[in-house]
């Protein structure tokens, strides 16, 4: 099978970086589009790699994207906003840009939990998504459930380990929650490796690290790595909700009601990593980053969540 022209959405993200530069080793193609190209400044060295600047949901974009190209991978997810648009039809409208064309190889990354009857509409959405991409019979389709995913530029355990420089106690909702956090670069190799594999055509893949903590061990790992060892205090349902409730209405939305929501569905795997990969546990990963403390060493990271 000859995959080596790539279109990926979301290649300009967090998960989207890595894949771009594991695909651009290996020498294939990839076409990332953006709305934004400064966005994605940190793709242009990479010789194969050809950063567009378009809206990917535009009238016919999408369609002239997929053009000549062998494979589509999409990436695109978010905690907040409008899940019908950015989990539901931005896969239909991938699915329909690649009927008639050369690129029959679809990879889909959705969300571990995901479900027609989770508890949150993050889940439900991520769960339609998935459908309309497996209900493609005439494409090659693969299915990635990642659970939380950490990583240098993480917005996950970086923002407990900036609020820990900030305040000296952590209240947080739902603090027995479990998760089992996958590293950047696992997902990264774990995507790459099934893209050309034939037997990974039609299959769901639930991508997970080694080991599983509570949130309440996530937030009190990322403080004390911070060089900010902070109490952690787990509030009841009550304050929990209101917490999330006046979150969600300030800027940056730290958690909403709906991120509460699905923190009542377990983000665990029921199975070991695939592809014979071996996951890097956090407490290998995680420190070299979290430790960053001088202006020197954060402003990488700024830049990042800047998008600058």
């Amino acid at each position: 099978m000859k995959l080596d022209n790539v279109l990926i959405l979301g290649g300009s993200g967090f998960v989207g970086r890595h894949l771009v530069a594991a695909l651009a080793a290996k020498g294939i193609r990839v076409t990332v589009p953006t709305r934004h190209r400064e966005r994605a400044k940190h793709l242009l060295p990479l010789p194969t790699v050809d950063v567009v600047e378009t809206d990917i949901m535009a009238q016919g974009v999408l369609k002239a994207l997929v053009h000549g190209k062998h494979a589509v991978i999409n990436l695109v997810g978010i905690l907040h906003g409008d899940f019908e648009r950015a989990h539901v039809a931005l896969p239909r409208a991938a699915v329909a840009a690649c009927r008639g064309q050369d690129a029959k190889r679809l990879l889909h990354m959705s969300a571990l939990g995901a479900g027609p009857d989770a508890p949150s509409q993050y889940l439900r959405s991520k769960a339609s998504g998935e459908e309309a991409v497996l209900s493609a019979k005439d494409l090659d389709v693969t299915v990635f459930r990642p659970s939380v995913i950490f990583g240098p530029e993480d917005r996950f355990l970086n923002m407990f380990a900036e609020l820990a420089r900030l305040f000296p106690v952590l209240p947080i909702a739902s603090p027995e929650a479990r998760f089992q956090p996958v590293y950047v670069g696992d997902v990264a190799q774990a995507i790459s490796h099934a893209l050309g594999e034939l037997d990974t055509f039609g299959r769901v893949y639930e991508l997970c690290g080694p080991r599983q903590y509570t949130l309440r061990e996530l937030v009190e790992f990322a403080s004390r790595q911070s060089g900010h060892e902070r109490a952690v205090i787990g509030l009841p349902d009550r304050l929990a909700y209101l917490q999330a409730f006046v979150m969600e209405k300030l800027p940056g939305k730290l958690i909403t009601r709906d991120n509460l929501r699905s923190m009542q569905v377990p983000n665990v795997c029921a199975g070991g990593f695939p592809f014979g990969i071996q996951p890097q546990a956090l407490e290998a990963a995680a420190p070299a980053y979290l430790s960053q403390t001088g202006p020197r060493e954060r402003y990488p990271q700024f830049r990042w969540r800047a998008r600058r």
